[in-house]
C-alpha cells in the first residue's frame, strides 16, 4: 500500500451530510478526511485528478469507516466498458451461447460498450437482483482505469500521460439480456450493477502490473494480472480517442478474466446473499452483496435543480428550521409570555434588526422572533419557488405558528420595507394574531407600473451583472445625504448588507416587489399601528406616501425621523429605537 495519503474514498462527512473525500487506511478501517491546502474540503474525486497530490492535504482526525457512509470511489458518468479483453475469458464466453458479438474466441477490435450512471453504487451497498428482469445475474470483476486528462486521438505512446489511477469495478451483468438484444448496454445497466471502490489511486502509487481476484462467498473464481490483457490499456485509450474526446475523470472497465457464472458447466448465477469480493493489488477488495428484492428501496435518482443561497450553511439544513413547506433562517431570543416578530425587507436580514433589539433590551421582556426571507441571509430558495408578497405572508404566518403565538396571545409584527407590505398583508388575513403593527419605511400599495418596471429592470441588471452593478444606485437612493456624507458605518452596512446577498435571490425578491401591484386595504387593518419614516425617504418610502398611510389606517400614529432615508437602522438607530420605545 502506498505511504501517501492517496488511498482516496469517497464517504458522506458524518457531521455534515455532505459528500467529502478522504484517505482510506484498509490496514485500520479509518478514513483521515482530506482537504485542499487551501483549507477547503474535497468534495469528490474528479477534484483531486484536476487540483494534484501537491495541492492536498490532512486534516482533522481519523475516524474509524464503520461510522460513516461509503460512496462510490467515483460517480456521475456512463462507465466506459471493454468486453472479452482477456483470452481465457473470451473463449468461456464465446462457447457460452451468451456471446452474441463475434463467432471468434479472440476480437480483431476492442469491444467497447458503456455503463449507465445510474448503475454505480459504493462498496458494501447491496446489489438488487432484479429477478423480473433476469435470471442470469452474473459477476465480473474488473481493474478501472480513471483519466486525468481531456485527450483526442491520443496515441498509444502517449496514452500513459492521460491515465491518472485506478479502481475497482464489478461488472454486473444480466446474461440472457446481453444474449437477446445482441449487443451489451440493456444486460450492464440495471441500477446497482456496477459497484465501484472502495478506494481510488493514482497510478505513480501503484506497481505496473496488477493482480485482479474475485472470490465468490469465499470461493476464487477468478484470478488474473493486466498482463493477460488482449488489448492493452493504451490500446483502448487509442481505440476510445480516435472519435471523441475523453475527459478527466472518465471511467475505463478494462474487461474481466476467466470465472465467471457461465464459464461454468452447468453455469452458476448469483443469488440472494451471495457475496462477490473484487481484490486489486493496492486497491483493497470491493465487497457487494445481492439482496432480497425486498431490501430495494427506491432507483437512482438526481434534480436537475440545485437551491440557490446554500452554500452558506455547511449543507443546506444546518441552522434552518422547516417554515411553512420550506426551509428558513429563524432565530428565538428572550423567554418573555409576549411576542414581538421582526421581518426584514429587500436586501436586509434577520441581523438587520439585532442592534435595535439590543438598544432596547427587547429579549430581557419578550420572545423574539426573527427569520431571513426566503432567498435572503441563509435562507436557500428553489428555482421553481416564486417569492411574492402572499408567500411572504404564508411564512410569517409560518413564524407565528413556529412561536407558537395564538389569538388569545396576539404579537407585536414590526416590519421594514417590503416586508412591510407583507406584514400587512398578513395582519389583513390575519387579524387577531396581530395586536400592534410597526411599519419602517412601507412602500406604496398599489406599486405604480413605472416603480414595478424599475423592479423588473434592476432585477434583470442585478442576474446579468451581479449586485456591484447596482449597489452604488442603491446607496445613493437609499441613505440621506447626510448619511452619505457623515455616517460611513450607515453606508457601510448597507453595502454589506445589500453585497452579502445572493444576486439570483435578491433579483426574486425584486420581481416580487414588481408584482405588488394589487391595493391593501389598509383601512381595515385593526391592529394599533406606528409608522416610521425617514424625512429624506424619497425612492421607496416618501413623508407624503406614509402621511397617506397615516390617514388611512384608523389606529395609527406616524413618526418622522430627521436627516434618515430607506434604512434608519442603520442610519439613526437611536432615534428609531426612541419611536418604537413608547409603542411597543
Amino acid at each position: 500500500m502506498s505511504s501517501r495519503l492517496t488511498q482516496y474514498a469517497a464517504y458522506v462527512d458524518p457531521e455534515t451530510g455532505l459528500s467529502r473525500i478522504g484517505h482510506f487506511d484498509l490496514d485500520k478501517n479509518t478514513i483521515q478526511p482530506l482537504s485542499f491546502t487551501s483549507g477547503t474540503p474535497i468534495s469528490d474525486l474528479y477534484q483531486v485528478i484536476e487540483a494534484g497530490y501537491d495541492k492536498i492535504t490532512a486534516t482533522g482526525t481519523p475516524f474509524p469507516a464503520s461510522s460513516t457512509k461509503l460512496l462510490p470511489a467515483i460517480s456521475g458518468r456512463d462507465v466506459l466498458a471493454v468486453g472479452k479483453n482477456y483470452m481465457e475469458h473470451a473463449k468461456e464466453f464465446n462457447s457460452s451461447g451468451f456471446d452474441s458479438s463475434d463467432k471468434v474466441d479472440r476480437p480483431s477490435h476492442p469491444v467497447i460498450f458503456t455503463k449507465r450512471a445510474t448503475s454505480i453504487i459504493a462498496h458494501g451497498d447491496a446489489i438488487y437482483p432484479h429477478t423480473e428482469f433476469s435470471e442470469t445475474l452474473d459477476y465480473e470483476g474488473e481493474i478501472g482505469v480513471i483519466l486525468g486528462k481531456p485527450g483526442f486521438r491520443v496515441e498509444e505512446e502517449d496514452a500513459w500521460d492521460y491515465v491518472w489511477g485506478y479502481t475497482i469495478i464489478n461488472d454486473m451483468t444480466a446474461r440472457e439480456r446481453q444474449r437477446d438484444h445482441k449487443q451489451f448496454f440493456i444486460g450492464k445497466s440495471p441500477d446497482t450493477f456496477c459497484p465501484i471502490g472502495p478506494i481510488a489511486v493514482p497510478k505513480e502509487d501503484l506497481p505496473s502490473t496488477l493482480r485482479i481476484q474475485t472470490h465468490v462467498n469465499g470461493e476464487l473464481r477468478q484470478d488474473a494480472d493486466t498482463d493477460d490483457l488482449i488489448f492493452s490499456i493504451p490500446t483502448l485509450l487509442n481505440t476510445i480517442s480516435a472519435g471523441q474526446t475523453i475527459q478527466p475523470g472518465d471511467v475505463i472497465a478494462t474487461g474481466t478474466p476467466a470465472g465467471v457464472g457461465i464459464g461454468r458447466n452447468p453455469p452458476v448465477y448469483l443469488k440472494s446473499d451471495d457475496e462477490i469480493a473484487i481484490s486489486v493489488t493496492g486497491l483493497g477488495t470491493l465487497r457487494n452483496k445481492i439482496a432480497s428484492k425486498s431490501d430495494f428501496s427506491s432507483p437512482w435518482t438526481k434534480s436537475p435543480f440545485t437551491s440557490i443561497n446554500v452554500s452558506k450553511t455547511a449543507n443546506g439544513t444546518s441552522s434552518l428550521t422547516k417554515i411553512n413547506s420550506k426551509l428558513l433562517h429563524y432565530k428565538m431570543i428572550g423567554s418573555g409570555k409576549e411576542h414581538i416578530v421582526f421581518v426584514h425587507g429587500l436586501g436586509g436580514s434577520l441581523e438587520t434588526w439585532i442592534p435595535l433589539i439590543s438598544s432596547l433590551s427587547l429579549a430581557e421582556s419578550y420572545s423574539i422572533h426573527l427569520f431571513d426571507l426566503e432567498g435572503h441571509g441563509l435562507s436557500p430558495t428553489h428555482p421553481l419557488d416564486e417569492v411574492t408578497l402572499e408567500s411572504i405572508a404564508a411564512d410569517i404566518r409560518g413564524v407565528f405558528d413556529q412561536a407558537q403565538i395564538s389569538e388569545a396571545n396576539p404579537a407585536t409584527l414590526v416590519a421594514h420595507s417590503m416586508g412591510a407590505l407583507a406584514a400587512m398583508r398578513f395582519s389583513l388575513d390575519s387579524p387577531k394574531f396581530v395586536k400592534k403593527l410597526v411599519l419602517i419605511g412601507p412602500p406604496a400599495s398599489p406599486l405604480s407600473e413605472s416603480a414595478a418596471r424599475g423592479f423588473r429592470d434592476q432585477a434583470a441588471v442585478v442576474r446579468s451583472k451581479g449586485l456591484d452593478a447596482v449597489i452604488d444606485d442603491i446607496v445613493a437612493s437609499s441613505l440621506s445625504k447626510q448619511s452619505q456624507a457623515k455616517n460611513p458605518l450607515a453606508t457601510a452596512a448597507l453595502r454589506l448588507s445589500i453585497l452579502g446577498q445572493e444576486p439570483e435571490s435578491y433579483a426574486k425578491a425584486l420581481w416580487a416587489l414588481s408584482r405588488a401591484t394589487k391595493e391593501l386595504n389598509v383601512e381595515e387593518l385593526q391592529a394599533n399601528t406606528l409608522i416610521i419614516a425617514g424625512d429624506e425617504d424619497v425612492a421607496v418610502s416618501p413623508r407624503a406616501l406614509c402621511e397617506k398611510y397615516n390617514e388611512r389606517i384608523k389606529t395609527s400614529t406616524l413618526v418622522v425621523l430627521n436627516d434618515v432615508g430607506h434604512w434608519p437602522q442603520f442610519e439613526d438607530l437611536q432615534g428609531l429605537a426612541q419611536g418604537l420605545k413608547g409603542f411597543i
